[in-house]
């Protein structure tokens, strides 16, 4: 149904880094008279894009969660790939946790306790109250789709008789 990841904001400091560092780089680049300092401007310009913007914006991209009809998956990670997978038959608690910042640009934290050791965090979605809103939708049509299959399940077994080992 829907495939999200955290808020766009979480990038704004490292793109103010990516900013200042390529100001700072055409500034000082040619400011010294020996060409190997100036190549150290280059290399300390490269290592810093790659520390201060590089590596968030992957961690960003690394991580989204998506909503089907039947599951919520998380997926983390770059290189080592973590997923996690929770039913809506199962039935959980949704509660939404949202900071002064969160709730000026309608996001929040999706919190999902399954009943496991440690509640399931959609970290900084956006429109966190529809997530939720759906969310709750999604888990009632799945237990009404899974009550529903047992009753039919257990009227079929009720139909027939047993008599001493012999139907």
């Amino acid at each position: 149904m829907v495939r999200v990841r955290p808020h766009g904001r979480a990038m704004f400091w490292p793109s103010l880094a990516l900013i200042a560092v390529a100001g700072a780089t055409g500034y000082f680049y040619g400011w010294f008279d020996e060409q190997w300092q100036n190549l150290a401007v280059l290399g300390a310009a490269a290592l810093a894009v790659l520390l201060l913007w590089l590596l968030p914006l992957l961690g960003w991209l690394g991580r989204n969660y998506t909503i089907t009809t039947r599951r919520v998956i998380l997926r983390s990670g770059f290189f080592v790939r973590v997923r996690q997978e929770l039913l809506h038959s199962r039935g959980y608690d949704v509660t939404v946790r949202k900071t002064a910042l969160q709730s000026m640009f309608r996001s929040g934290d999706v919190q999902i306790n399954a009943g496991l050791d440690h509640p399931i965090v959609l970290r900084d979605v956006s429109s966190a109250d529809l997530v939720l809103a759906v969310l709750h939708d999604l888990m009632e049509t799945s237990q009404n789709s899974v009550s529903v299959q047992r009753q039919q399940t257990e009227a079929h077994a009720s139909d027939e008789t047993t008599a001493w080992g012999v139907r």
